[in-house]
């Protein structure tokens, strides 16, 4: 999910690409999705996602079939809806965005995608109560907006939301710093990383808690 703010378009004007997220792969492959404009939503981009879906296709074994998957800050949808056309169980997507919702319902609903369920909440609200609630997910997608602190407070959260073996996949403004010893920051320490790039200004990392990591 990353955010913008958009320029003005004359009356009339065609809609732009980038208020549109293709699917990649599965089901619904090069199907297109329109996505709302609003401050902060910033899809992941085609080539990332298609690189992140390697990664965790390789941790898969290629088997979708049974994996269930958490996006809590979903905003176009593009991660959810990308793990729902490959096949997954189940995907439950979260936004506080009530826009943002009403559209990831429209899409889900275009797509007739009976494995997704769509929740409007806070993130790190939902995601304490699912840990309460004992939910238990193979996949968590954190892609928040940049710049508040997000991805620390909702990365810890994640730990008790895990299968065994499960990961996340966590996109950042910055590398996150897993490989400095004493210096690593409190809301990292049981984590690291199976794979992490750069694409542009976005680091995008697949992590795994270090008990879990194959």
């Amino acid at each position: 999910m990353q955010k913008k703010s958009a320029s003005p378009k004359p009356h009339g004007a065609p809609r732009m690409a980038q208020h549109q997220v293709r699917i990649i792969g599965g089901a619904w492959k090069r199907s297109l999705l329109p996505v709302v404009d609003a401050l902060g939503l910033r899809p992941t981009p085609d080539r990332v996602r298609e690189t992140v879906f390697n990664w965790i296709n390789h941790q898969l074994g290629g088997d979708w079939a049974g994996v269930s998957v958490l996006d809590p800050f979903a905003g176009s949808g593009a991660l959810g809806f990308e793990a729902a056309s490959r096949g997954a169980a189940s995907v439950t997507m979260i936004d506080s965005h009530g826009p943002a919702v009403r559209q990831l319902e429209a899409n889900r609903d275009k797509l007739k995608a009976g494995n997704i369920s769509i929740l409007r909440a806070d993130a790190l609200a939902a995601l304490r109560d699912m840990a309460a609630r004992g939910q238990r997910f193979d996949v968590i997608f954190l892609d928040p907006p940049y710049q508040q602190e997000l991805l620390a407070k909702s990365l810890p959260l994640c730990a008790a939301l895990l299968k065994e073996d499960g990961m996340v996949y966590a996109e950042a403004e910055a590398i996150l710093p897993l490989e400095e010893g004493d210096a690593t920051p409190e809301w990292l320490q049981g984590w690291e990383a199976v794979r992490a790039d750069k694409a542009g200004m976005v680091y995008y990392h697949l992590l795994k808690l270090h008990k879990n990591k194959t």
